[in-house]
């Protein structure tokens, strides 16, 4: 975000007067655009209220703006003397479309953490710079010169990253297949993208689980999907509700998360998987398995994933380095049937002509170092330890006034509030205390429920993070 220059000899005020006329002319800030408020504009440039009330003063004398009591500061429906029919409506345009914007909560989230270095970051799913591989990549990048072609490459991903998955699916996950039916995407979203786009009609009814993390994402609705909920219990989702579902109504696909789940981190026990695959099979439904989280897990027990045990070809199975290495690569993949396969990568070479070769090369290149094993022992170290300070201060400060089930991997805790709450306004509270998460309604879940996401924040912040979320709780 932009912020004035305080070594400059112009005055702040002029420069945010100079600022927002560039916005307008470039139709950043279209004729009747609302403007923050003073208080909201000076926090977000870090400047006091009254120089931003001397540079909305000297925009509404020169007529670019107009102020309205009750109503705000907007951009004037005329500007520098020209009639709005020459400009586009941006705004129509914007509330256009059919992909539907991120929801208000994640909005306010983001917008907080992106203009506040200083706040603590318990709602990001992204791990800590500190456990990105930054050693292994350097050492790559050293050692091994890069001699690859820099021109579209394969749409359904490089060739030497999908052999070497094959192999890693299998040693991890016990997952068994071919480069064939293996394609790279930009993390687990745009499979999900190219799923619910490509696979899917509108109207089509599928099965997510309460509470989701797929139910935080526009692109379901966006698609025109219908979604129907599988409550998530301590050892996961009940199989039969599937049937149920599929009943009432003929469901075409279930959406899960069985290891380590987002938000809750519960697990699907053995039992539960073995039932689902073959409701699966039998109603012939599709279960795509979301599964970024199983190599963290505490014990170094991984937990098999439902395509390791599929023998009908029912499971379409995403994963991703974003949640074991490094976000930044924007490296996921996709196992799934190869006529699957070719119909989403002929829609994702649509897209984008495929992914960057030189992250695809330092991926596979990260994954078949010997270095890779050492790495995910450090992680779930890491991880482990993280967890425990954030237990143990929640125990420290809040005891009996939250509750929680202790996740064996994964980022994140799942806390359930034991009073009535307002997870909006106790969202509002703890950023003013300097700290954020994530309210549970983000994830279709009732109110009282947050999720603490502990790989981002420093194992120093924690410990500040938690004591911060318990004195905003006490003032409820």
């Amino acid at each position: 975000m932009w912020k004035p220059d305080r070594s400059a000899q112009t005055p702040l005020y002029q420069q945010i007067v100079e600022h927002i006329e560039r916005e307008i002319s470039y139709a950043v800030l279209p004729p009747g655009s609302i403007l923050p408020s003073e208080r909201k504009l000076a926090e977000q440039l870090g400047v006091n209220r009254s120089t931003v009330i001397q540079a909305y003063e000297e925009l509404r004398a020169s007529g670019l703006v107009e102020s309205t009591v009750g109503s705000g500061t907007r951009v004037s429906l005329t500007k520098w003397g020209i009639s709005p029919t020459n400009t586009p409506n941006w705004r129509q345009y914007t509330e256009g479309g059919t992909f539907l914007p991120n929801l208000p909560l994640m909005r306010r989230i983001r917008e907080v953490t992106l203009n506040d270095a200083s706040i603590i970051n318990m709602a990001s799913g992204e791990l800590s710079s500190d456990l990105f591989p930054n050693d292994i990549v350097n050492r790559i990048l050293r050692e091994e010169p890069f001699h690859e072609h820099l021109g579209y490459d394969d749409p359904q991903g490089y060739s030497p990253l999908r052999k070497s998955l094959v192999e890693s699916l299998k040693q991890y996950n016990g997952i068994q297949t071919t480069e064939s039916s293996v394609l790279i995407t930009s993390g687990s979203q745009q499979s999900l993208y190219l799923i619910t786009q490509c696979l899917l009609s509108p109207g089509d009814a599928v099965a997510i689980e309460d509470p989701s993390y797929s139910y935080s994402l526009p692109m379901f609705q966006s698609a025109g999907l219908r979604i129907f909920r599988l409550p998530v219990h301590e050892d996961g989702i009940e199989p039969d509700d599937i049937t149920n579902l599929y009943r009432q109504h003929r469901i075409r696909m279930v959406f899960l998360n069985p290891n380590y789940q987002n938000p809750t981190g519960t697990t699907l026990s053995n039992s539960k998987r073995m039932r689902l695959l073959k409701i699966a099979a039998d109603l012939r439904i599709p279960v795509v398995e979301d599964d970024p989280f199983s190599l963290t897990a505490f014990d170094d027990s991984v937990p098999a994933p439902l395509k390791s045990m599929d023998t009908d070809g029912s499971v379409l199975y995403i994963g991703s380095l974003s949640k074991i290495a490094a976000s930044g690569l924007r490296i996921g993949w996709m196992v799934a049937p190869k006529s699957v396969i070719d119909r989403l990568t002929d829609a994702r070479q649509q897209m984008d002509f495929g992914l960057s070769i030189l992250s695809q090369w330092v991926a596979e290149r990260l994954i078949t170092s010997g270095y890779f094993d050492r790495h995910l022992l450090q992680l779930r170290q890491a991880l482990f330890q993280k967890q425990q300070i954030m237990v143990q201060t929640l125990w420290d400060t809040l005891q009996e006034r939250v509750s929680f089930v202790l996740p064996q991997g994964g980022l994140n805790l799942w806390c359930k509030i034991n009073q009535s709450i307002d997870d909006a306004k106790l969202l509002e509270e703890s950023i003013k205390r300097g700290v954020v998460f994530v309210p549970g309604s983000v994830y279709g879940s009732e109110q009282g429920f947050i999720r603490f996401s502990y790989a981002k924040p420093k194992h120093e912040e924690i410990q500040a993070g938690i004591t911060a979320f318990s004195q905003a709780l006490k003032r409820f």
